[in-house]
């Protein structure tokens, strides 16, 4: 059986004590964290397939997948603070 392959933003936020908090502003409620990066990314895939289990089992429309936008984050010196 072949699987429709959706894909969703996610968020992550690096904590201050360590590891990352990632969440998905499409899935209202779907959060998860990690010791790592990939750590949290991996579990985040978890708790998206989790929640869409739910939801379909409750017979809820599955939300669509976002767009292929999606934001990063760059580092660049400032000449004008020493």
């Amino acid at each position: 059986m072949k699987h429709k392959i959706l894909k969703y933003d996610v968020v992550f936020e690096e904590q201050i004590g360590g590891g990352y908090t990632v969440t998905v502003p499409s899935l209202s409620g779907c959060i998860s964290e990690g010791d790592t990066f990939e750590e949290a990314k991996t579990n985040i895939e978890e708790a998206i397939t989790a929640y869409l289990e739910s939801i379909a089992k409750d017979g809820k429309e599955i939300p669509q997948s976002d767009s292929d936008i999606f934001i990063g984050q760059v580092t660049v010196q400032n000449p004008l603070i020493q």
